[in-house]
């Protein structure tokens, strides 16, 4: 495993990690190595993962579900 054990961040820190993972990504997919590019995507579903175990009722908002995305897609043609 890369970095700290995503179970064992506090709050403060997970957002931390992703705030930064989610930041560096498009550089990553643009100029990384095929093997950064991996130890990337292991990372990001860690810490993803980690945040999902901690708030499965986290809100959704309408507008980015597929329903919401259709409505949207409605309304603007």
């Amino acid at each position: 495993m890369i970095g700290v054990d995503p179970g064992r961040l506090d709050d403060q820190q997970l957002m931390k990690e992703l705030e930064t993972i989610h930041r560096t990504r498009h550089d990553t997919l643009l100029h990384a190595s095929n093997d950064a590019l991996r130890a990337h995507n292991d990372r990001m579903a860690q810490l993803e993962g980690e945040y999902l175990r901690r708030h499965p009722r986290r809100p959704v908002v309408a507008g980015r579900t597929r329903e919401g995305a259709r409505d949207r897609g409605c309304a603007e043609a």
